[in-house]
């Protein structure tokens, strides 16, 4: 074989590596987009569990006939809390928006408390914290089914099958009528 066909062959074979080597670095490079989404769902998680016990103290004052949902609330919280990924955490959630969901129909009953300029802040950082929660699920969910459908695509998926790839979890409510954020209401 000539001088020149073995560099062709070197230069094919280094060509491939470097193929390979850019192809486990974009799957490596999407994995950890995936994780820093989920940090970013964890942190609006927590900004939301810290709410909660200022919340029901709230209500606490003004409803002390709701044991029953306060409870439901304080339970659905821990669960939450104690959720471990995006499926346990996604069903544990659904639990506690439907759980405040009636915290705040219990709200509608007194009027003071509606009035309650407390109360009224504590809504109205609730529903921010819903918004930025559904727009840091949103980036996750993007991030996962990219980082999802690379792994399956040709030819990612020869190098994925070689890697510690596998795929990741959605972040997803079981309910649509949760995904949405608890209205507030400035009526007095």
């Amino acid at each position: 074989m000539p001088l020149w066909g073995i560099f062709v062959i070197i230069a094919v074979v280094v060509l491939v590596i470097i193929w390979l080597i850019a192809l486990y670095n974009r799957l490596v490079r999407l994995r950890v987009e995936v994780q820093q989404g989920w940090a970013n769902i964890d942190v609006q998680l927590r900004r939301r569990y810290d709410l909660i016990p200022n919340l029901v103290e709230t209500v606490k004052g003004y409803a002390v006939h709701e044991r029953g949902v306060l409870q439901a609330v304080t339970e659905a919280r821990t669960q939450a809390m104690d959720a471990h990924g995006p499926g346990d955490a996604g069903q544990a959630n659904t639990l506690l928006a439907r759980a405040l969901g009636g915290l705040f129909a219990v709200a509608e009953n007194y009027p003071d408390l509606k009035a309650s300029a407390n109360f009224l802040q504590l809504q109205t950082e609730l529903a921010n914290v819903e918004e930025m929660l559904a727009a840091a699920r949103r980036y996750y969910n993007a991030a996962v089914a990219q980082y999802n459908a690379t792994q399956h695509t040709v030819p990612s998926n020869v190098v994925a099958n070689f890697g510690t790839f596998s795929d990741a979890e959605f972040f997803e409510e079981e309910d649509a009528a949760v995904r949405s954020a608890p209205q507030v209401s400035f009526d007095r």
